[in-house]
């Protein structure tokens, strides 16, 4: 009888490929729609030699991370005349020590990586690999010092890949092309924006960045790519896997637009104009739109009752087209840049932005001003009544920069309040909150005054 060897470093691996694979699978066609939840879906079209009556088929080339629930397929040649009976989804991968232990109880050889040969009985593989000699005496290899393994023939059920393997019962024999989907987890995408702010900080350079990550345990070769914007529900959802993102910054976006976008259901399709390889442990990159000019305004924000002494700086502007931009903007995280006079381009902050339509306004919090100090206070306290009291407050904003300046002051209030002796035009933006935006000089300071009545 034929003896099989089994080398220590899974060469032997690809020699049982084939019998994992469907032998009438023939050329495919992928297309995969990728969530920005941990989710995408698969579509797999195939010819696949069937014949006529009931028959097994295995679908290998599916996610390892697959839901096997999600699965449809379809004969597209003769859909009548093919029923699937039962569906398995096999994904109990062969190692090893799966090798070994459907030889328990039986006579096999191991070769040390010494030169050394041992023959017996195989009793256990727990640490150590136990075998029995004809004679009785018992011996205990090392699992690391053993090189190679024989043994008489090829243990069944092999699984090398995660494998679908479906039970049909088929009226027309020959060459069906055929439709399968699935949902899978482990696949996902996010956005990665770089904003560019000019010289005179009044306009922004934005490229996008799609970033699709695939940890789902396999490849989508000459893949369809179609990228879903949008808020998908979901019953049951797993944390998204989180790789690293390698900053691009000087990588240029491309001259025409990668992506068809188009608005779909509730959410926004982005459709890749190409066909690409999506390797399984893999992020790739690839721009979302050319980069886009817009104008942008520089707001110095002071909110003390939660930031202290800071003043926020913060950068606005309008997803129009007019503006430049005009899109439906996919969430993701913005880095900011400015160049300086070398030429060397120098991070100033980032901050992540939510789905926003086109005609929304859009702005960035990218961090603290150094020359700009707030401080507030509150300089009385009244209770005037049971249901009525009265407090002062005080904001003193100075300014250390050598150019004038406006400060956002915002308050947050509560219930029904009345504004008393403000010294500072102001304007309520809710029910809850008033904000002020007063004019500092350089090199001087300013002290804003308000009253506030509540009554409950």
């Amino acid at each position: 009888m034929k003896n099989y060897i089994l080398p220590a470093n899974f060469l032997w691996l690809f020699l049982f490929l084939f019998f994992a694979s469907n032998s009438g699978a023939q050329e495919k066609q992928i297309s995969i729609t990728v969530y920005q939840n941990n989710l995408a879906l698969v579509r797999d079209i195939r010819n696949m030699d069937l014949k006529s009556g009931n028959q097994e088929v295995r679908f290998t080339d599916v996610a390892s991370l697959i839901d096997p629930t999600s699965v449809y397929f379809k004969s597209l040649t003769a859909p009548d005349q093919v029923v699937v009976l039962e569906q398995n989804y096999e994904y109990d991968l062969v190692n090893a020590e799966k090798i070994l232990q459907k030889y328990i109880d039986q006579s096999i050889l191991l070769f040390t990586k010494e030169g050394k040969v041992f023959e017996g009985k195989l009793l256990s593989i727990d640490g150590n690999v136990v075998l029995e000699k004809k004679d009785g005496e018992i011996q205990s290899i090392a699992v690391a010092s053993i090189q190679n393994t024989e043994f008489p023939k090829l243990p069944e059920g092999l699984i090398t890949r995660p494998t679908l393997v479906w039970h049909l019962s088929n009226e027309k024999a020959g060459i069906h092309t055929t439709e399968t989907s699935y949902l899978t987890e482990g696949v996902s995408w996010h956005t990665e924006y770089v904003a560019l702010i000019s010289k005179e900080e009044t306009g922004l350079d934005l490229s996008a960045w799609v970033s699709i990550q695939n940890q789902s345990g396999t490849d989508y070769k000459n893949a369809r790519i179609k990228l879903v914007a949008g808020d998908v529900h979901r019953v049951v959802q797993t944390p998204p896997y989180h790789i690293p993102y390698e900053e691009r910054v000087t990588a240029k976006a491309a001259p025409a637009p990668q992506f068809e976008e188009k608005a779909f259901f509730e959410y926004h399709l982005y459709i890749l104009q190409r066909v690409t390889t999506i390797k399984n442990n893999q992020t790739k990159q690839i721009s979302l739109f050319p980069t886009a000019t817009t104008p942008v305004k520089k707001i110095y924000e002071y909110d003390g009752s939660r930031s202290g002494k800071k003043v926020n700086v913060e950068l606005e502007f309008i997803n129009s087209e007019k503006n430049g931009l005009g899109l439906p903007i996919p969430a993701g995280k913005v880095r900011v840049y400015k160049t300086d006079e070398d030429q060397t381009q120098i991070f100033l902050g980032e901050d992540r932005i939510d789905h926003t339509p086109k005609d929304e306004k859009i702005r960035l919090y990218v961090g603290d001003a150094f020359d700009i100090i707030g401080e507030r206070k509150q300089t009385h306290y009244k209770q005037l009544s049971d249901r009525v009291r009265l407090e002062t407050w005080e904001i003193n904003l100075r300014n250390h920069k050598n150019e004038d300046i406006e400060i956002l002051v915002r308050e947050h209030l509560h219930g029904d309040f009345e504004i008393r002796e403000p010294s500072h035009a102001y304007h309520k933006k809710d029910a809850n909150t008033i904000e002020f935006l007063t004019p500092v000089k350089k090199d001087e300071e300013v002290l804003l005054k308000y009253t506030v009545v509540y009554h409950w």
